[in-house]
């Protein structure tokens, strides 16, 4: 059995074969975000199969509440390691509730946090200031190297920041010290699976 670094040495040596291959044939595009997609993959906690199950089920849980409930949420879904996080915003409460009814229906889900809030929809410049807020926290963690920054997933909704990942203890700490420090996160919601 390989090691995981013979592992992911093979697979970054394979896809860099792959892309001078295919850049000679025209395809750059297609390679290039299928070896970005590798890369991620290769420095992720979660396997290769549990990486692509996390797209999928976004992909058909964001798919069945747009098709009941489309006017009626602004949402996002995010799965990692199959624990998704609905947030955003619901028209009422039985509309949240109902959101979280058809995410359910997705196979594959072991555990569902419905973050939604029950109000309007935000508007194009809240939801651009969450976009910004979660680059700068992205960034902080880069900037600080005190943890590998893949292994945790950052979301932020309103100004409150979800971390999500398979984490020890003291990269959880480190991760929420970080978001929490940064202008303009009012809250911080630790959605960790801890291995220690």
């Amino acid at each position: 059995m390989n090691s995981p670094v013979t592992t992911r040495t093979l697979m970054l040596v394979s896809v860099a074969a792959v892309t001078a291959v295919t850049l000679l044939s025209g395809c750059a595009p297609l390679v290039i975000g299928g070896a970005a997609t590798a890369v991620m993959m290769a420095e992720d906690r979660r396997s290769s199969g549990v990486f692509v199950d996390d797209e999928n089920i976004e992909n058909r849980a964001l798919l069945k509440v747009k098709t009941r409930y489309n006017n009626q949420v602004h949402v996002n879904i995010t799965s990692y390691n199959r624990h998704v996080l609905i947030s955003g915003e619901a028209a009422s409460e039985a509309v949240k509730k109902g959101v979280e009814e058809e995410v359910a229906t997705v196979a594959g889900i072991k555990r569902i946090f419905n973050e939604m809030a029950v109000g309007p929809q935000a508007g194009v410049m809240a939801v651009s200031n969450d976009t910004r807020l979660t680059t700068i926290v992205k960034t902080r963690f880069l900037e600080a190297n005190r943890f590998q920054p893949n292994h945790v997933k950052v979301v932020t909704e309103a100004g409150v920041v979800y971390l999500m990942g398979i984490v020890k203890r003291s990269e959880a700490d480190a991760a929420a010290q970080l978001a929490s420090t940064t202008a303009g996160v009012s809250r911080v919601v630790r959605l960790f699976e801890y291995l220690d």
